[in-house]
């Protein structure tokens, strides 16, 4: 193997892969842990000459997301590419794809500045953030977490550095192409960096739970919500198997004018809600285990989205939980670990015939895989990203399957 010549890479960048390094059951036959962006696309050159299959890890928190790779024969820990670079006066910051998450957003809150996108996983990087594109509850009042991107710098399959968008909240040039990589589970290149758009930390924040016994309840809440003039930054839904719902409504702002409109909130409850002054702890985290998934419907039909999923799920045995943007129509499923493949499959089965309803396996456990759960159902616009992918990664040879019709 010349990957060693090939890349430049100094000593240590390059060693075996162990069963520590294995994706999706695959164990890579190299790691490579390049040092910067230059060394990656050289990296990435090298591996094109030889014809390797490349999956990228970042935190190693979302490996299991997707399809499981068709091959690996590289690993890329993108670890070493950590770095913040925080523009505050223009309200950006540009960060390396190996940079953790949590130290991201340290950085911000230390200048009362913060990414407005909850993390859905902990202990994530960037990258990982960004390759699967998922947004927390927040997104209501900011946006989707694509919306929030500005700019990247992206190593494609034959090694070359490409950037898009920029540092500048109003340039636009290559913009798309940085959203097509948002949620591309690295099969379209490798993330090298990203640029953001900030916002300013709340000086307030009130979270006005309202509890929802019922399907007609809560849709009634969702109601008068939708009526409300108080502009939540979330309307979370929580919908277990085994009790009534509720709706976390989020509400920023300043000390003196959050008084009215939490009451304008408490009002289109039955009873006095709970109100705190802080998130709960695990705010927008999903469960680290089990199979996941995306639940996608009009927004008018989330509640009752979420009340079949669970009935469906308890009718099959699997128990699942929905929670998630009520007012946006993301929803997220997620199923206790262990739940058998077939249990998965019957909800499946019981959601996607529905009309405007679609519902993706983020993640789903080994078995699921094995057992030929189908984890994307019918996907519109396929032939155009199989197009994209024979563009971007003509060999195919980026994170091979992980993504919709094995691409």
């Amino acid at each position: 193997m010349t990957l060693v010549e090939g890349s430049g890479a100094g000593s240590g960048a390059l060693r075996e892969g162990t069963g520590a390094d294995a994706v999706g059951g695959l164990v890579p036959g190299r790691v490579a842990r390049p040092a910067d962006t230059r060394e990656l696309g050289r990296v990435m050159a090298a591996a094109a000459r030889e014809g390797l299959d490349v999956v990228a890890r970042g935190g190693g928190t979302a490996l299991d997301w997707g399809g499981p790779p068709r091959g690996l024969d590289l690993l890329v820990d993108t670890a070493d590419l950590s770095w913040i670079e925080h523009i505050a006066g223009d309200l950006v910051v540009e960060v390396g794809a190996g940079t953790p998450v949590a130290e991201l957003y340290d950085v911000l809150a230390a200048a009362g500045q913060r990414l407005s996108a909850d993390p859905v996983r902990t202990g994530g990087t960037v990258g990982g953030m960004v390759a699967t594109g998922v947004s927390g509850p927040r997104r209501l009042l900011t946006g989707a977490l694509r919306d929030l991107v500005i700019g990247m710098t992206v190593v494609r399959a034959d090694g070359v550095v490409a950037r898009s968008g920029g540092r500048v909240v109003k340039n636009v040039a290559g913009y798309d192409l940085a959203k097509l990589h948002t949620g591309g589970l690295g099969t379209l290149g490798v993330i090298a960096s990203v640029a953001f758009r900030l916002h300013p930390l709340p000086r307030a924040l009130r979270v006005v739970t309202l509890p929802a016994p019922s399907v007609a309840h809560a849709e009634r809440l969702l109601t008068a919500l939708r009526q409300c003039t108080a502009t939540p930054a979330a309307v979370e839904l929580d919908w277990p198997p085994e009790g009534p719902g509720s709706l976390r409504v989020v509400l920023e702002g300043t000390p003196s004018g959050l008084g009215a409109r939490v009451a304008e909130v408490a009002a289109t409850a039955d009873e006095e809600p709970e109100v705190a002054d802080a998130l709960p702890g695990g705010w927008g985290v999903l469960p680290a285990e089990g199979t996941l998934a995306l639940v996608s419907v009009p927004p008018a039909e989330s509640v009752r989205a979420a009340a079949r999923v669970v009935e469906l799920s308890v009718a099959a045995g699997a128990g699942a939980r929905v929670s998630g943007s009520a007012r946006a129509g993301a929803l997220y499923a997620s199923f206790p670990p262990g739940t058998g493949a077939a249990g998965v499959a019957a909800v499946l089965d019981g959601v996607r015939p529905v009309p405007g309803w679609t519902m993706t396996l983020l993640r789903a456990e080994p078995h699921v895989h094995a057992a030929g759960v189908d984890p994307w159902g019918e996907v519109p616009g396929l032939p155009l990203m199989r197009a994209v992918k024979d563009s971007l990664d003509p060999g195919h040879r980026l994170a091979p399957g992980r993504f919709a019709g094995g691409i």
